[in-house]
């Protein structure tokens, strides 16, 4: 069992390939001038260094930055500590478990599919690991299913987060449906709590036309490389379950 949390590096491929790219323009960069093609390779030494630094940012956004996102993120609820939550597009469980100190009287699922380029070690067994190191595991459950199609009935979660999860699904349809789904599972006069980059605002706009209220937007906020934004809104107590969204144009 480990006895600290490790949330592990967000698209670890990415990471790698600007690390060993930035790495290789820059060595090209200082060949002494006799060397076979080292006058082109000096061209690409200041490119070599905007890689390193970009890879550089992305470690430092991976292993420490999120966390205070995360932070922000959690933090715009004001909790009971007996709520049911649930967490899209759980990952190795930095949401999940911040969310299960927050209610010890209450439940946490965390629900994924589990792909291992959008995060490094990805599976269930790191956020039991996780769970287990932060003193949660009691309120904890961990789900396999895709944002689209939740495994749960309508209306059973009174708060539903999720951060950096949605904008990898690559089409808009099945963006709006994810977010029809996180809407469908809350519970009326619940709460859903989202970050994401890129398209983060044309969530709250699918979920303002179905006539969210208490809306709050944080941004734009700079975390790994594109800009994001967090958002925070309630489901109407007189709502339905699913909602019509408009076309994704962000």
């Amino acid at each position: 069992m480990a006895d600290r949390e490790d949330y592990g590096i967000d698209a670890p491929r990415v990471v790698r390939n600007l690390g060993i790219i930035g790495g290789a323009f820059l060595v090209g960069g200082v060949l002494p001038r006799g060397v076979p093609g080292s006058a082109v390779l000096h061209m690409f030494w200041p490119s070599g260094l905007s890689l390193l630094a970009a890879c550089a940012w992305m470690l430092a956004s991976s292993l420490w930055l999120k966390k205070g996102v995360m932070r922000s993120l959690v933090g715009e609820r004001r909790w009971r500590g007996d709520e049911m939550v649930l967490d899209v597009g759980c990952g190795r469980g930095l949401v999940s478990v911040e969310a299960a100190r927050r209610v010890p009287h209450g439940s946490v699922h965390g629900v994924d599919i589990w792909q291992a380029e959008d995060l490094s070690g990805n599976g269930p067994e790191a956020i039991l690991i996780n769970a287990a190191a932060a003193g949660v595991s009691d309120r904890l459950t961990i789900d396999t299913g895709d944002a689209r199609k939740l495994p749960y009935p309508d209306a059973l979660f009174e708060v539903v987060l999720s951060m950096t999860t949605i904008h990898n699904i690559p089409d808009a349809a099945g963006r709006r449906q994810a977010i029809s789904e996180a809407w469908r599972v809350l519970r009326p006069g619940g709460q859903i709590l989202i970050f994401d980059i890129r398209h983060a605002r044309t969530y709250l706009r699918q979920l303002r036309d179905e006539g969210a209220t208490e809306i709050t937007l944080k941004g734009p906020i700079l975390l790994w490389g594109p800009v994001g934004w967090r958002f925070s809104a309630v489901k109407p107590s007189n709502s339905g379950s699913l909602i019509t969204s408009p076309v994704d144009t962000v």
